[in-house]
């Protein structure tokens, strides 16, 4: 789904439909605010928190996935703690990719899935306990800053640099679950993720709000030996900001013939991709899509459908280091 247009707004100029939501988005503003207040269970490990105070896809899966593998050169035995978004299971269940569909679990605890141990619970604090006496010396929570289940021993806050908190508003007014000063408050980090333009646009426009430690952070294309260059290709994706993709293959080189912008997460039932099929041979075009998307494909469009992986690089470590060491991760 595309987010309304007013949402991207800056700040200091909303749209007349940020304002005339404004009322309700004082509400949900003020629930946010009550839930977050409560207490929660104190794990025997370190917790660590990847959220993000903006509605919708900012890049946290690929933030857990860098965290896993750093902690797992220290030496670290890391799990990760996932409400499972899309999933029929409440959980807690560990997650096994041989066994589990993006049906069961929600598809990105199965893609984290392939580089650490990952369990899904509805109840955070469950599934924490689980990962504890499962052997975790670390456990991440993908999402649930604005869960109070479970108390954080650190919250890393990501946003996507290109479009940052949006207009400042939020929902419905704005893309925001609480506003920026408010939630920035629970935070030890923010990362923020794009190129260079990005990142200089979200100083303009947000560096005044933020008091936290930054880490600037940057997708790329994870080498696979392909060549993109000169393919024709259908280009379908179910993220939070399908265009990111898009342009990405671009980048490589693809030459997009199509673009199929699907819902986040949005199922991929067979009659979708048999109608996806027939248009690519009809355009004389490769089927791609996202890592993300590809747990959901049926099994008969796994071979059949090429997959672009990417993953996070950071600048700059040091913050991240130093709010380990403060946490008592060594």
């Amino acid at each position: 789904m595309t987010p309304p247009s007013f949402w991207s707004n800056t700040p200091k100029r909303p749209g007349w439909q940020s304002k005339l939501l404004s009322p309700l988005a004082q509400v949900y503003a003020n629930a946010t605010a009550r839930r977050v207040a409560q207490s929660g269970y104190k794990a025997s490990v370190p917790v660590i928190c990847i959220g993000n105070i903006n509605a919708g896809g900012t890049g946290k899966t690929p933030t857990v996935i860098a965290l896993v593998q750093k902690l797992q050169a220290m030496g670290k035995t890391v799990h990760v703690v996932s409400r499972g978004y899309g999933g029929k299971f409440a959980g807690p269940v560990r997650v096994v990719e041989r066994e589990h569909s993006a049906d069961d679990v929600g598809d990105e605890p199965l893609l984290i899935a392939a580089f650490a141990p990952v369990w899904v619970s509805k109840d955070r604090a469950l599934g924490v306990k689980a990962a504890e006496a499962g052997g975790a010396d670390v456990i991440l929570l993908d999402d649930g800053m604005q869960n109070p289940s479970v108390i954080k021993d650190a919250t890393f806050v990501v946003v996507d640099a290109h479009r940052g908190f949006g207009n400042g508003r939020v929902m419905p007014a704005g893309p925001l679950r609480e506003p920026v000063d408010v939630g920035l408050k629970r935070g030890d980090i923010v990362i923020s993720i794009g190129d260079a333009a990005a990142q200089s646009r979200f100083d303009t426009t947000w560096g005044g709000h933020i008091s936290l430690p930054q880490v600037r952070a940057q997708l790329a294309p994870l080498e696979t030996g392909m060549d993109w260059n000169g393919l024709r290709a259908l280009a379908f994706a179910g993220i939070g900001h399908p265009e990111k993709f898009f342009a990405t293959l671009e980048g490589l080189g693809a030459t997009l013939i199509r673009k199929e912008a699907l819902r986040d997460h949005q199922p991929l039932p067979l009659t979708l991709m048999k109608r996806l099929e027939i248009e690519a041979a009809t355009l004389d075009a490769q089927l791609v899509t996202t890592e993300k998307d590809a747990v959901r494909l049926p099994h008969a469009f796994q071979m059949k459908v090429l997959t672009l992986p990417v993953r996070m690089t950071i600048q700059d470590e040091t913050p991240i280091d130093a709010v380990l060491t403060q946490i008592g991760i060594t």
